[in-house]
């Protein structure tokens, strides 16, 4: 090959490198080190070219085809400026899209209505080493939140090593990821601390840091309902056991606070009562513990029911539910729309128009219930004022068994139909003596087991119960959708790498097959 096209070749590949070397700068790379090497090669191959070409520069000049050539390389040059100029748009606007399944990187509405219900700012601390893998993921999750809430929510990073003073005051433990939400300042300032960081764990934390003591739960205990702490056997299911620890654990981390009560005798709600909880009663209430429970409820007072299969009220607390306009039925529901394999394992997404319900309808979360009792809702003999709702139903397909067997079918006598599962009841006690609240709540849940761990980990089920916990307690906030157990498959990527990585498919691949292409062209040309 002469000297003269092959300086060709290397002035065009020249003039790739030296174009391209701002991009590098300022897009690609940020290395000020691979910008001057490019310019410095392509000025270097640019003066090869001259070299070897200098005295056709001048026929070059006075050719009609250098005109076309010069039009072109024009038309490159502002192609190559318009598209850096829509890149530094994009980057500056900085709009992303979240194309993951489970939306790892989109806030939960929980999130989201945590945040912008903050009434006052809170400063998130992390006392993280510069060097730290976790550092960008804690940065990208806080600036998440901050972007939805710049007003309320803000953050920063200290070195551990370097701020004793901080650690001292905030009672830091070493070797740990910790992250401090902080609220107020000077004698007003609260503060609360965790380890394990995730949207879950953040944005219960911001709960926790914004309402003032927590919600007392009692769960009432003396008729073989779940207990909180202990393990339990599995029903129908021998040598296994199952816990409600998720329950308590998801309790606790909302601000409530769950404590065991015995009605026994009749003894009456603790006026600290938020809530009164019967998780699967098996044994009926007598008449001295129902008449408490009808005192507390008629003075603004709220309760949750879990029914349980094996259990049964009683006639003196049907009576009492009765005036709040809910049955509950015997036997045992089935349905076969959507699980005809296990027609007692009842799927659900029929939603009423519920508060409790409308995010799940939304979502189109299934609700799983293992064993479930159907429910009535009544329009006659309720006390004044009640107003009761269907949270949850069957399908449209739906029966109650009444002699549940390895072959359920509708059979004559028994009820079908579209079958409530959840009833939700009101009642305004604004007017009422000695009165806990202006309104009594009741919510009455057809399965029990839907508590137990093994079903908690089910996005429907969960927020299903803790949106009735929220509702019972007039929280409209905790009513939500809260985070899901996200199982995401990412790959952890530092700085370094990943500018590399960048530099490569941005940079290098793309000039590379151009200029190859191009050396390919100037080849043929000068045949």
């Amino acid at each position: 090959m002469k000297a003269a096209n092959l300086g060709r070749i290397l002035g065009g590949l020249g003039l790739l490198l030296l174009l391209s070397s701002p991009f590098t700068l300022f897009l690609t790379s940020g290395s000020t080190s691979l910008f001057v090497i490019k310019a410095v090669l392509g000025l270097g191959l640019v003066a090869v070219y001259f070299a070897t070409n200098f005295k056709r520069l001048g026929q070059f000049a006075s050719r009609r085809s250098s005109f076309f050539f010069g039009s072109s390389a024009l038309t490159v040059l502002l192609a190559l400026l318009g598209l850096g100029a829509v890149n530094y748009i994009a980057h500056a606007r900085n709009k992303r899209w979240d194309l993951t399944e489970h939306k790892v990187f989109t806030l939960s509405p929980q999130t989201v209505s945590v945040l912008q219900s903050l009434r006052e700012p809170v400063r998130a601390i992390a006392f993280l080493a510069p060097e730290h893998p976790a550092r960008e993921g804690l940065r990208a999750t806080f600036e998440r939140y901050r972007i939805e809430a710049p007003e309320r929510f803000s953050y920063s990073f200290e070195d551990p090593q370097r701020r004793p003073d901080l650690t001292r005051k905030y009672s830091l433990r070493g070797g740990q990821t910790t992250v401090v939400l902080v609220r107020g300042e000077g004698a007003q300032e609260t503060h609360t601390s965790l380890n394990v960081i995730s949207e879950q764990d953040l944005t219960n934390a911001l709960l926790q840091l914004s309402h003032a003591g927590n919600q007392r739960v009692y769960f009432v205990i003396g008729h073989g309902e779940w207990p909180l702490e202990r393990e339990i056997p599995r029903p129908g299911q021998q040598g296994r056991t199952t816990s409600l620890s998720e329950l308590r654990r998801q309790l606790t981390q909302e601000g409530y606070a769950p404590r065991e009560l015995n009605l026994g005798g009749g003894t009456p709600v603790p006026r600290d009562a938020a809530l009164l909880v019967v998780a699967g009663a098996k044994a009926p209430f007598n008449e001295p513990e129902v008449e408490s429970l009808r005192e507390y409820l008629a003075a603004g007072g709220r309760m949750i029911y879990f029914a349980e299969v094996y259990g049964e009220p009683g006639p003196e607390l049907r009576k009492l539910f009765a005036e709040y306009g809910v049955g509950i039925d015997p036997g045992v529901v089935a349905d076969a729309q959507f699980n005809g394999g296990s027609p007692y394992l009842i799927v659900s997404l029929f939603y009423g128009e519920h508060e409790i319900s409308r995010l799940l309808r939304q979502r189109q979360l299934n609700i799983e219930l293992p064993t479930a009792r159907g429910l009535t809702v009544l329009g006659e003999g309720l006390a004044p004022g009640v107003k009761v709702e269907s949270v949850l139903r069957t399908s449209p397909y739906g029966w109650e068994e009444s002699s549940p067997d390895e072959k359920p079918a509708p059979g004559e006598g028994e009820r079908t139909g579209q079958i409530p599962l959840v009833t939700a009841s009101s009642r305004s006690t604004a007017n009422a003596e000695n009165k806990r609240f202006d309104e009594s709540r009741l919510v009455v849940v057809g399965d029990s087991e839907l508590l137990f761990d093994s079903n908690w980990g089910h996005e429907g089920n969960r927020n299903l119960v803790m949106n009735a916990f929220g509702w019972a307690t007039h929280q409209s906030d905790k009513v939500t959708i809260r985070p899901p157990d996200r199982a995401t498959s990412t790959l952890t990527l530092d700085a370094a790498t990943l500018g590399r990585i960048r530099f490569l498919a941005t940079d290098v691949l793309p000039l590379s097959l151009l200029g190859v292409g191009l050396a390919i062209w100037l080849s043929r040309r000068n045949k």
